[in-house]
């Protein structure tokens, strides 16, 4: 299974999926890593990437995704903002995406508190002008925030039926 946990920057992907792989002994993935250096710099100065500058990090995504042995488990965290970029990185049945759900105060305060990450603060809205959040046919666990990492990894282990 490779689940995937997506929202806006600042949401808390890397700290909750970090989180999850270690509490279930699977493997984690950053999709930041997979930026190239032109669309980090362009975060780095605040510019907003297009769908242009996402569409050969989505294919890179897709293809990890696809070269991941079916016996092995994983947690990528991944931004996933719009149902096409989630459709793109569903390759099969066994990709689970996890939506971290929050208000603009809530995750800017959280992004304020975040430190040596390219993401420049100023992108926190057109992230959530971007945002499509999903609709109940995607099939998306969306989890509230506003609770520690803890209990948000509780909570989706125990609606996904994960144990270790």
């Amino acid at each position: 299974m490779v689940v995937i946990i997506f929202g806006v920057s600042g949401a808390g992907k890397t700290t909750l999926g970090k989180l999850l792989a270690q509490k279930l002994g699977w493997a984690f993935y950053e999709a930041d890593n997979f930026h190239s250096s032109a669309n980090i710099e362009k975060m780095r100065a605040g510019i907003p990437l297009t769908d242009e500058d996402r569409r050969p990090w989505l294919e890179s995504l897709r293809e990890l995704i696809k070269r991941l042995d079916p016996k092995e488990d994983a947690v990528l965290a991944c931004s996933g903002l719009k149902q096409g970029y989630r459709r793109f990185l569903r390759v099969n049945d066994q990709v689970k995406f996890i939506y971290l759900r929050g208000d603009y105060p809530l995750i800017a305060n959280q992004l304020r508190k975040r430190k040596g990450h390219f993401m420049s603060p100023e992108l926190l809205k057109s992230q959530f002008a971007d945002l499509e959040e999903p609709h109940a046919a995607e099939g998306i666990l969306t989890v509230d925030l506003g609770r520690t990492p803890r209990e948000l990894a509780q909570e989706i282990t125990t609606k996904l039926g994960l144990r270790k």
